[in-house]
């Protein structure tokens, strides 16, 4: 975003934050959710590499074609291992999954969004529950 933009929208009061803010993600989450949209991704290059439909793909898998189109747009409600075993369907080695989730590109600060016209940081606050002692 242009800082021009950054600081009209600053001075309007919106509160710049990440995604992962917002969603009060931990970067392990954030982390989690990178792998599977990289090897989602992964899924649709090798598919249409190898020439396959989505419905040949929910075919090897056992599946829906619109499942496996789920899979490709990285929806939330997919599973990793539904991810994987489209992989392989595919024929995907597990060499290529690793390529995949190495390319995916983790990073301790997203970049920032605009998600709300308020005085509070990003998202809903959290609160942080008592520490038990022995």
């Amino acid at each position: 975003m242009h800082a021009a933009k950054r600081k009209k929208l600053e001075a309007a009061g919106w509160k710049a934050g990440s995604a992962a803010e917002f969603l009060e993600l931990s970067p392990e989450e954030a982390a989690l959710i990178d792998i599977k949209l990289s090897l989602s991704r992964h899924l649709r290059k090798l598919r249409e590499k190898q020439h396959m439909s989505q419905a040949a793909v929910a075919k090897a898998i056992g599946s829906s074609q619109s499942r496996v189109a789920k899979v490709e747009a990285g929806d939330p409600s997919v599973t990793l291992d539904l991810i994987v075993k489209s992989l392989v369907a595919v024929g995907a080695s597990s060499k290529d999954m690793a390529r995949a989730i190495a390319s995916t590109v983790v990073t301790k600060k997203a970049p920032k969004r605009y998600c709300s016209k308020a005085a509070e940081p990003c998202g809903r606050q959290r609160v942080k529950s008592p520490r038990l002692t022995d």
